[in-house]
């Protein structure tokens, strides 16, 4: 963690907008042993199979469009396995035997009562618990312009939300389409009696109370609103999405932010740039290795996954740099790996050529068309 906390302090200048953002990774893994092997939801396939799971914690750099791992955990098999497995083995047990047993039960002596132990503790909890857990140890790590954390809807429960709030972060995340809010109530009140906090159940097919913040697209209009989240049991600033493409059925994307400060296009915009954690995921798993670990110790996967990402960290830095070159404010291109993959092909093939033809290094390595071999083939931005 240390190694990549100094990456991204490197690659990401204190003047930039950047977001933290966490989301999880199905592994396949086959075999009965290997640490944390249960059951999953996998996205690519829209179900949960039996596998690995991973936690990864990212910082994106907004403006540039890049995402670099900062933390990555297993999520811990959960035990409705081994209770399952405990069940479904059925014990013949004589009626005796039980009356025997309770005899002796009703003679001990009373127990004070104690603490639950450690390991019972860890086997209540859930696995939002882990993630949080896993947040609360990254957060010193984290950049000190880092304000807002995004995460998708599966995210959006209240413990979550609390969590993160409490370690002086917003959350940014999405909401179901049938989420239950209520109107602010901003009307006179009554001499007596308790204060009115709320004017109705919000009703997504009369937007005649939310603000219109701009069209972004024919028949796509973002409008805005500051409401009640009953689950939450908070104030948040919801950006809605309204698509009026299809008449025979309105379509509404729902967005919200602790914040209620903050703006429904900023919303909209570090939303969408939280996807760049999936680049994460996609470039580590096809060019990296993260799903090609051939252990079952915990220590060995923790340090395999950790080398897979702190790999894509390196090369989108030693990228970065090649960019950078030469310009002072350069516009970064979007990171292709495949391309970063090309270029380190091309210069080790002319590496050897410059070796095996002892040609002069210093007067191929000027020549303006050399930086034109080196990117030959890269995929065009």
């Amino acid at each position: 963690m240390h190694l990549n906390a100094e990456v991204i302090a490197a690659a990401i200048p204190s003047s930039a907008t950047c977001i933290g953002g966490m989301d999880c990774s199905f592994i396949a893994k086959s075999g009965k042993a290997t640490y944390g092997l249960d059951w999953f939801y996998n996205g690519s396939q829209s179900r949960t199979q039996k596998g690995l799971e991973i936690s990864v914690i990212a910082v994106i750099d907004v403006e540039a469009r890049r995402g670099y791992s900062l933390s990555v955990k297993q999520t811990p098999a959960s035990l409705a396995s081994c209770k399952t497995k405990a069940q479904s083995q059925r014990q013949s047990i004589r009626w005796a035997t039980i009356e025997q047993i309770r005899q002796r039960l009703e003679q001990l002596p009373a127990k004070p009562s104690a603490p639950p132990a450690v390991d019972d503790v860890v086997g209540t909890s859930t696995r939002m618990d882990v993630y949080l857990k896993q947040l609360q140890e990254t957060s010193p790590y984290l950049p000190t312009q880092l304000k807002y954390w995004v995460v998708d809807g599966f995210y959006s429960k209240r413990k979550f939300v609390d969590g993160v709030v409490a370690l002086n972060l917003q959350v940014i995340s999405k909401l179901r389409s049938d989420a239950d809010m209520r109107y602010l109530y901003s009307g006179v009140q009554k001499p007596r009696g308790a204060k009115r906090k709320y004017d109705g159940k919000v009703e997504l097919h009369d937007l005649s109370r939310w603000s219109h913040v701009r069209q972004l697209e024919p028949q796509l209009d973002l409008y805005t609103l500051v409401v009640w989240h009953v689950s939450l049991k908070r104030k948040i600033r919801v950006a809605a999405l309204v698509d009026t493409r299809k008449p025979e059925k309105m379509g509404v994307a729902l967005l919200f932010s602790t914040d209620v400060e903050l703006d429904a296009e900023r919303i909209l915009q570090y939303y969408k740039a939280r996807f760049q954690i999936e680049f994460i995921f996609r470039d580590a798993k096809q060019f990296t290795g993260l799903c090609d670990a051939q252990t079952r110790q915990p220590q060995s996967l923790d340090f395999h996954f950790n080398a897979s990402l702190t790999a894509l960290n390196l090369a989108k830095y030693e990228d970065q740099l090649r960019v950078s070159q030469g310009n002072q404010k350069p516009s970064l291109p979007p990171f292709s790996m495949a391309s970063h993959k090309r270029i380190a092909f091309n210069d080790y093939l002319l590496e050897r050529f410059i070796s095996m033809l002892e040609l002069n290094p210093t007067l191929i390595k000027s020549h303006p068309n050399y930086q034109n071999l080196r990117s030959y083939g890269i995929i065009a931005t």
